[in-house]
């Protein structure tokens, strides 16, 4: 259904009238001062042989052909928006860079997941190396000098050569791919990623131990007299953590006494710990 949709859009286009110089001023004038419609489909329309050749050229990237002329239909009608007649410009000319462009920031943005050529020069190099690899590779031998060769030629450096170089050799690959070059066609590549997480098995323990540690220092918090007990949930124990001051003002005592009651507590609960538990001792609040 989509090739028979393609090749009516094609059919169509070459169909259209070539326009001569007076005849395609005339409607890139009435467009360009009156904003005449009919003029500007006109234009367009005799221009969509420009959008089908161009596409052409990109056809090796692997995306569909339909889409590629719609893109460039898209650049061809910024052209014509922009587009001054009184500069003595053929529309094609003119037209050409944006027909091109458009479809050079669709194959971009698809080509690949990964986001790329988001610089002049990385644009460049996107879709110039390939064509320059296969004619460097006729006369040299490894990757390196090819790369050198390369970088010297479109001007950049040859670690940029190299990354595109990987990116173009291979295309994106799932995740959920099964890896059947090893052996197990249920395993996906997700399974094989290195983690930067903990085994599970120490996860666990860690958590084991901070709920033993919480519970100890829970038990600990009975040694603390009334005054004490508050000052310690409220400094240590809290979240926003309160302060010296506003625990004073709330006890009615100066921040200082507020510190002195804090440090006895302290002083408190690490005895209570070393004797019951002297691995938590250290770190009591």
């Amino acid at each position: 259904m989509q090739d028979r949709a393609e090749r009516k859009l094609i059919e169509s286009a070459m169909k259209a009238p070539y326009l001569a110089l007076e005849e395609e001023q005339d409607l890139a004038k009435r467009w360009y001062r009156k904003h005449d419609q009919q003029a500007l489909h006109q234009l367009t329309v005799a221009h969509m042989r420009l959008v089908i050749a161009m596409a052409a050229r990109f056809r090796n990237f692997g995306l569909p052909v339909a889409d590629l002329i719609q893109e460039g239909h898209i650049g061809l009608l910024e052209a014509a928006a922009r587009f001054d007649p009184e500069r003595g410009v053929r529309f094609s000319t003119y037209a050409t860079w944006w027909i091109r462009a458009s479809m050079q920031d669709y194959v971009l943005r698809n080509w690949s997941i990964v986001r790329g050529g988001t610089s002049s020069a990385q644009k460049a190099l996107f879709f110039k190396f390939r064509r320059l690899r296969a004619k460097l590779q006729k006369s040299m031998g490894t990757s390196s000098e090819i790369h050198e060769e390369a970088a010297r030629l479109l001007g950049v450096s040859p670690a940029d050569v190299a990354m595109m170089d990987a990116r173009l050799s291979g295309p994106d690959l799932s995740l959920n791919a099964p890896m059947r070059d090893e052996g197990d066609a249920s395993a996906e590549r997700m399974e094989f990623i290195p983690s930067d997480d903990d085994p599970i098995d120490e996860t666990v323990e860690h958590m084991i131990d901070g709920e033993r540690r919480a519970l100890w220092l829970t038990d600990a918090l009975d040694v603390l007299d009334k005054r004490e007990l508050k000052i310690i949930r409220e400094r240590r124990l809290s979240d926003e953590g309160a302060t010296l001051e506003a625990l004073g003002t709330a006890l009615g005592i100066s921040k200082e006494r507020v510190r002195q009651i804090e440090s006895r507590a302290i002083e408190k609960l690490r005895s209570v710990l070393a004797r019951e538990h002297p691995a938590l001792a250290g770190g009591a609040v």
